[in-house]
């Protein structure tokens, strides 16, 4: 089972969603913070949701429910480059309990993760849309609801292909 990613639209047998991508489009990521979400096919490693916005989450992947001290770090200088944190933290990150609510699911995508290459790019992840599909940082954004009925019919062996080609 693949999860199609283009420029419009995310893709999943015959459901079709519209999303956002990088303020840059899609290409091949040079470096941390350089707006590109990047081309290729990943795995899906888990997804974090928040448990007091998320009611019932009904996935075959493994999940983690966000706590307030969590976090994600951002920053090449750091030895925890493109992984998972606890706060605080001495390094640049991202908050992932946040008030808005583009993180209350997050299928994280394994760019860049073996081995993690410093200021490849971090925190690539599929995550929900703001109202008028904002485009992202290098993430993939999609509506809440969209997100709730692709992350009941994947499972651990879901591949996600970003790219141009249908």
């Amino acid at each position: 089972m693949h999860i199609l990613i283009n420029k419009k639209y995310l893709t999943l047998n015959n459901y079709k969603a519209k999303c956002a991508v990088g303020k840059r489009g899609i290409g091949y990521k040079r470096k941390e913070g350089d707006l590109i979400t990047p081309k290729g096919i990943y795995k899906i490693k888990y997804i974090l949701y928040r448990k007091d916005r998320v009611k019932k989450i009904q996935t075959k992947i493994k999940k983690i429910a966000i706590r307030k001290d969590m976090g994600w770090c951002d920053d090449p200088k750091s030895n925890n480059y493109n992984q998972l944190i606890k706060l605080p933290f001495a390094y640049n990150f991202e908050k992932l309990f946040r008030k808005e609510n583009c993180y209350d699911i997050i299928l994280i995508l394994n760019y860049n993760m073996a081995p993690i290459v410093k200021n490849k790019g971090s925190a690539i992840f599929i995550h929900i849309a703001s109202k008028n599909y904002k485009k992202t940082e290098g993430c993939i954004a999609v509506k809440k609801i969209h997100l709730l009925k692709i992350i009941k019919k994947i499972n651990k062996n879901t591949k996600v292909k970003i790219g141009n080609r249908k």
